[in-house]
């Protein structure tokens, strides 16, 4: 299981899901929402929640996009109680916690791997913006 944003999909963002696909055998990708998304970044997202599933859903790359919870952002780890969920690189948002988190839902076998960056000075959606 992998959560993003995925505004400006980019090659970035396809290494990021293939390198996630190769830690499991099923890959769920959640998609942040746009209030979400406005709150966490401080900006709203380029594209809609809906758009941004369709492109992640169109890439082929997802056995199973799906949208975030608005109420509990735990709510989708909790239903679907993957074996890993994949970070990326850079990502900061939800991740300080996510361990205790995890020991917490009984989730504790739960492996989190952080996912490695593919030319982030060149495939990062804020300098594609």
């Amino acid at each position: 299981m992998v959560f993003g944003t995925f505004d400006i999909f980019h090659k970035g963002h396809e290494n990021f899901l293939q390198q996630a696909k190769k830690q499991g055998d099923f890959l769920i990708v959640v998609i942040a929402r746009d209030k979400t998304v406005l709150a966490v970044k401080k900006n709203k997202p380029r594209n809609s929640e809906k758009k941004r599933l369709a492109v992640v859903e169109k890439s082929g790359l997802a056995d199973k996009a799906i949208l975030g919870n608005l109420q509990n952002k735990y709510a989708i780890i909790r239903k679907y109680k993957p074996d890993v969920i994949g970070l990326g690189y850079d990502q900061k948002s939800f991740t300080e916690e996510l361990g205790k988190k995890l020991k917490e839902l009984g989730l504790d076998k739960t492996r989190l791997v952080r996912l490695k960056s593919y030319y982030p000075k060149k495939y990062k959606s804020s300098l594609l913006k």
